[in-house]
């Protein structure tokens, strides 16, 4: 229960940190989808979308960790910060897969 509120609450200030204060013009339009706390609260993985190159995020977001982490620390007040783990959220692609593959069985079906 408790790491679910610190998830949502750091999901929040995650999104805000990384839309205003991360100052990187190569960091494309990052949102984040889902944060995940693990049950002691020492480690947090990130999942985020974005409308630019996800290698490429992924590595700008892992290279500013240390920044986001701090910015984070003076925003939240909790005992102690989570180590972030940015991970690339491809859910949305297998999700528009499994909506290709549904509509080339009903196209298919139609044609029989």
């Amino acid at each position: 229960m408790r790491a679910d509120r610190v998830a949502s609450l750091i999901a929040k200030e995650l999104s805000i940190i990384i839309s205003q204060e991360v100052r990187d013009p190569r960091l494309g339009f990052v949102t984040i989808t889902k944060v995940i706390v693990t049950p002691d609260l020492k480690e947090a993985k990130i999942y985020f979308t974005t409308l630019g190159d996800a290698k490429n995020d992924l590595a700008i977001l892992q290279g500013a960790k240390g920044f986001i982490r701090t910015s984070l620390a003076h925003r939240v007040r909790i005992k102690f910060i989570p180590e972030l783990k940015f991970a690339f959220d491809d859910s949305y692609e297998y999700g528009e897969k499994i909506d290709h593959l549904i509509q080339e069985i009903n196209k298919d079906n139609r044609e029989k």
